[in-house]
């Protein structure tokens, strides 16, 4: 028995195979652009290719993320935060608080000793203190995304960023390199400004540890260490964040069919 778990994000759509002893088969994470249909087929096909199976051996899929509703072969649906919770109690089952920071929200939730939701806070107004925010800050400052965690941890002197605001932290960045302010020092202020986002959604669920994150941006090893020493505690990090929704669906899935 194989069964699948899609998850459709903003920025990147993963799919994740496991088998009926739960183990990962594969896993595939691919761009969603502006098809999230055409995305959900690339990752699928893709995650089979790996797995060297064929798409009749699937034996039910289901899908999450904000894209959910657009994967037509998909048995069922289920929101991501049930996902995620999954997910990490699965991997880490000693987590009590996650930390999910995708393409255009982030979310704090708050599980129990079984991986059940208890409670949960989310920013989807706007894209202050995600993925994208990161995205567009690190085009402001001309450099790759994925340099931003190394580079946050040479600076010992962060240079405020006043707004959350994207457009307006854009603009902030801007006038800072204008102003002939170090890059490393901007990187970190910037980093600083997420993690004051994401442990304010903490403090409204109650955060209790241990703390598990997931989503491309627990890649981020600068975001990381912000939000680590805003908390004062450690960050339980899988080592691949960006599946975990999409491990959660899969896991559900067999429950639904084994059941």
């Amino acid at each position: 028995m194989i069964v699948a778990g899609i998850d459709i994000g903003s920025l990147s759509t993963e799919t994740v195979l496991i088998d009926e002893n739960r183990t990962i088969l594969s896993y595939s994470i691919v761009f969603t652009g502006a098809n999230s249909k055409k995305a959900s087929n690339a990752s699928f096909e893709e995650a089979i290719d790996l797995a060297v199976v064929k798409r009749e051996d699937i034996g039910y899929v289901l899908s999450t993320g904000y894209g959910r509703e657009r994967v037509d072969f998909a048995d069922d649906q289920v929101t991501e935060i049930t996902c995620h919770a999954r997910g990490l109690h699965f991997l880490h089952p000693a987590t009590r608080s996650i930390i999910d920071i995708g393409g255009q929200d982030s979310k704090a939730i708050s599980i129990n000793e079984q991986g059940k939701v208890m409670n949960f806070a989310m920013n989807d107004k706007c894209a202050a203190g995600t993925g994208r925010f990161l995205e567009v800050m690190a085009r402001a400052l001309e450099i790759e995304l994925d340099e931003m965690g190394d580079l946050s941890l040479r600076s010992s002197e962060p240079v405020s960023i006043s707004s959350m605001c994207t457009v307006f932290a854009e603009s902030e960045v801007i006038s800072l390199i204008a102003d002939g302010m170090v890059v490393e020092d901007i990187i970190l202020g910037i980093h600083q400004s997420v993690s004051g986002r994401v442990t304010g959604l903490l403090d409204r669920v109650g955060a209790r540890e241990e703390i598990a994150m997931s989503g491309g941006v627990a890649k981020n090893k600068g975001v990381v260490t912000a939000i680590e020493k805003n908390l004062g505690l450690s960050i339980h990090i899988p080592d691949e964040p960006q599946i975990i929704g999409s491990l959660g669906a899969s896991l559900i899935a067999l429950d639904r069919v084994i059941s």
